[in-house]
């Protein structure tokens, strides 16, 4: 199995699911936020508004990497803790990286995530989404949104771990996301700290760098 590959075959099972996930935030300008929205409220409004878009978009939907890449960082990023994300996924090592190591481990690590998973969004279809009752207190800084993907075949869990962030613009952050009991962050943790054990964390970054480029030339290859 090579390094970064996904670990588990249910989660190759779960690629759409999952680009749901990563690309929940694609139609964020046609949302009304509110600072005082709930964690779950967040949720399904995101989650409604990327099925609308992505159903609606053919370019989108064909898996174009320019178009997705330019909607995560116009919309996608505000709403997640993209650092927070990438420093639990390095571990240690991330106090280890100087700040311009950080910078690319951030960036190579988004370029994995959008292209992994770019191809998937094509397979949206006629998925649902179903918010289960959320687990909180009013005082809770951090809560797990749990939700259910619905359509052909078996209900599919995603769940999200959000955080209070009173300067984004539903007033939460999204930093780890499950799938069918695997969450992100940790699944690429195992496979980061082997990388850095061996060759540092700029060993990591080349790793990362030539996965992308890897991903680019089978990506131009396949049109």
């Amino acid at each position: 199995m090579t390094c970064f590959s996904l670990t588990r075959r249910h989660w190759a099972r779960a690629l759409s699911v999952l680009a749901m996930g990563l690309f929940t935030s694609l139609a964020v300008s046609s949302a009304v936020w509110a600072a005082d929205d709930t964690a779950d409220a967040f949720i399904k409004r995101l989650s409604t508004d990327l099925l609308d878009t992505v159903k609606a978009d053919k370019t989108i939907l064909s898996g174009d990497i320019n178009k997705i890449s330019v909607l995560v960082d116009q919309r996608v990023m505000p709403h997640l803790n993209f650092q927070r994300m990438t420093a639990s996924a390095v571990g240690p090592g991330w106090r280890q990286a100087t700040p311009e190591q950080q910078k690319r481990l951030q960036e190579e690590f988004k370029a994995l995530l959008v292209r992994t998973y770019s191809g998937a969004v094509n397979q949206v279809s006629d998925q649902s989404i179903v918010v289960k009752p959320l687990r909180s207190a009013p005082e809770d800084k951090e809560v797990i949104v749990r939700t259910e993907v619905r359509g052909k075949g078996d209900p599919i869990q995603l769940d999200y771990r959000v955080e209070k962030a009173p300067e984004a613009p539903s007033g939460w952050r999204i930093y780890n996301l499950n799938v069918m009991g695997v969450w992100l962050v940790d699944n690429y943790r195992t496979q980061f700290a082997q990388e850095i054990n061996a060759k540092g964390v700029d060993g990591l970054i080349a790793s990362l760098a030539e996965r992308n480029k890897a991903n680019s030339v089978r990506k131009a290859d396949a049109k």
